[in-house]
């Protein structure tokens, strides 16, 4: 998980956006955490499903690299520069985003960080950083996409936890706490939103083929693989095929729900 910038950056479209502008009838979408591992994988997926995708990260370089890509492979995309531990700058971007594209259809919450630490040694910055850029992002994200969603009568929230945060995480207290709290979220918003068309759903990755688990030890790496049904880490793509179908035109029946993408290790 990448960490949140300690620079704020100003708001400002003509500065982060490239390639081409969505059609009329286009859905839009917004992906967070877009620039590396699960977040790129989704922005490709629900490209190839014919969104426009708006791809956000803090890194306007593989930004830029996965923008081609896309449009390489016949899709529509442009990118936003934002970091989402700036909770201002990153809510008017949102905003911004909606009014530029005269929509928002689609959210997927995916940024996130973590600052492990024992709790007994935690200290009150890592566990807020981490709430911050993992929730409180999250929050604003949505509260700014609800108004376009309503508009359209459409919407769909898909919000990136982790099954850290179903079954809890030793030295993660502050990430599995985030991750926890964007079930309770979620929830809450599929009830509120649920009658204006607009749908709101946790996906909850178990252990993902990402530069995160790339570095677990051998010893680790054995054990875990014995603790899953399939027996194998999952890949990015796996939990790309979930969001696809949890923010297609298909899914309106789905809402409130945590679905859980992880070999069979919480079997939730």
């Amino acid at each position: 998980m990448r960490r949140a910038s300690k620079v704020r950056r100003s708001f400002q479209w003509e500065s982060w956006v490239l390639g081409h502008q969505t059609t009329k009838e286009q859905r839009v979408a917004v992906v967070t955490g877009a620039s590396r591992g699960i977040g790129r994988a989704i922005s490709i997926r629900l490209a190839q499903e014919g969104r426009h995708v708006v791809c956000v990260s803090r890194s306007e370089g593989p930004l830029t690299e996965l923008v081609s890509e896309i449009e390489a492979q016949g899709g529509s995309a442009t990118f936003a520069a934002l970091d989402v531990g700036d909770l201002g700058a990153f809510a008017g971007g949102i905003q911004t985003i909606a009014e530029k594209h005269g929509r928002l259809d689609i959210l997927v919450n995916n940024a996130g960080m973590t600052r492990d630490n024992l709790a007994l040694r935690m200290s009150d910055d890592e566990f807020e950083e981490v709430l911050r850029v993992n929730l409180t992002s999250a929050f604003v994200a949505c509260r700014a996409a609800a108004r376009p969603m309503m508009k359209g009568r459409f919407g769909r929230i898909v919000n990136i936890s982790s099954t850290s945060g179903l079954v809890g995480n030793s030295g993660q207290s502050n990430y599995a706490a985030s991750k926890a709290g964007l079930v309770g979220l979620t929830k809450s918003l599929a009830r509120e939103l649920g009658s204006k068309g607009i749908t709101a759903n946790v996906i909850a990755p178990g252990f993902i083929e990402t530069d995160m688990t790339a570095s677990l030890p051998d010893t680790v790496r054995e054990r875990v693989l014995s603790s899953l049904a399939v027996r194998r880490l999952g890949i990015p793509e796996d939990i790309a095929q979930a969001t696809a179908y949890a923010t297609s035109e298909h899914s309106g029946f789905l809402t409130g729900q945590v679905i859980c993408v992880d070999g069979g290790m919480t079997m939730c």
